[in-house]
């Protein structure tokens, strides 16, 4: 399985309706709207690396709305738990959330 990160910068007008049509495209998991630099962020995940071209070169590029995008490549998947642990380091009992 191959997890993609694809950052979006909409145009200003477009964000909502760009945010939407990402979530529709095949491949795309979970769409988010951002603050910051980028407007919104879409997680995707694919069976295989060449499906990549297929989604952001073929599919996003026909999403009205886009005006720039950057993507990168997951490496490792971190579980809940073991996020959970990781941001529970160096609490005692009564500082966890």
């Amino acid at each position: 399985m191959v997890t993609a990160i694809v950052m979006v910068q909409a145009e200003r007008q477009r964000v909502q309706e760009t945010a939407e049509a990402l979530a529709g495209v095949p491949g795309v998991r979970e769409v988010y709207s951002v603050t910051g630099e980028w407007d919104i962020v879409a997680i995707l995940k694919l069976a295989r690396y060449e499906d990549l071209d297929d989604v952001v070169t073929g599919h996003l590029r026909k999403v009205e709305g886009i005006a720039r995008t950057q993507t990168m490549l997951a490496f490792r998947t971190y579980n809940e738990a073991l996020l959970d642990q990781g941001f529970g380091v160096g609490l005692d009992e009564s500082q966890e959330r």
